[in-house]
């Protein structure tokens, strides 16, 4: 059974309850949840799981690409079982931090292509930090630190997000809404849209934050030559 994926309605959403589908050693599928797993470049939420007044650690979050079932690694899963209603309590601080990073990620990438006509090769944002891989001929750094600059401007502007959904064939229809160069959207009838106004809009599943203001500033930590054509940069929030 496909588990309802909460965040891509609403980010903020720090605490659910669901019905347990199934259980498997110290695996646990809900009907729904507000657990981001471990897809689209973006690392997954911990938080807790709690029945009554126990807590069961989430320590990652996976999703199964074709059944679209969301399985949560739990520290243990003693007592729980099929059919249980049980509440989910998201990890906010890293939820939140995820969050303001995957915004960053957005408006570099945007940057990167409306200025340098460069796509995103591959990247990942984790906790601390992310990191993103552009087709680029040459490493060099003022590219990055022009685009980092230019994204902390488009920060300060406080603009809000807009999220929706339109029907698949629509949306590729419009300008720039894929920014990777080996990969498309998944093939379903309808896409989520994460657009910011005057600088972006993509296709994407991962939760956001609701305005670039809260995104903090976006600091470089390093550049990386990955080979031909391969460069690696790797940023930061405060």
């Amino acid at each position: 059974m496909q588990t309802k994926q909460l965040y891509l309605y609403d980010s903020y959403k720090k605490e659910f309850e669901a019905k347990i589908q199934n259980v498997n050693g110290n695996q646990v599928i809900l009907d729904q949840t507000s657990f981001h797993p471990l897809t689209g470049g973006v690392s997954y939420d911990m938080g807790h799981i709690k029945k009554g007044d126990n807590q069961h650690k989430v320590l990652r979050v996976e999703i199964n690409r074709e059944t679209k079932e969301i399985t949560h690694v739990l520290d243990n899963a003693k007592g729980l079982s099929q059919g249980n209603i049980v509440k989910g309590i998201l990890d906010w601080e890293r939820r939140y931090r995820l969050m303001r990073l995957h915004t960053a990620a957005h408006l570099i990438a945007a940057i990167m292509y409306r200025d340098f006509n460069a796509l995103v090769t591959g990247g990942q944002v984790e906790y601390e930090k992310a990191k993103l891989d552009f087709n680029l001929p040459k490493t060099e750094r003022e590219i990055f630190e022009d685009a980092v600059a230019k994204a902390n401007k488009e920060m300060d502007k406080g603009t809000a997000l807009k999220t929706y959904f339109l029907d698949r064939k629509e949306a590729l229809r419009m300008p720039g809404i894929v920014k990777l160069a080996k990969r498309t959207p998944p093939h379903v009838k309808e896409l989520r849209i994460v657009e910011i106004p005057g600088i972006d809009v993509q296709a994407d599943g991962g939760p956001h934050i609701n305005n670039t203001r809260e995104v903090g500033e976006i600091s470089m930590v390093k550049i990386e030559n990955k080979g031909k054509n391969q460069r690696r940069v790797y940023f930061t929030v405060k």
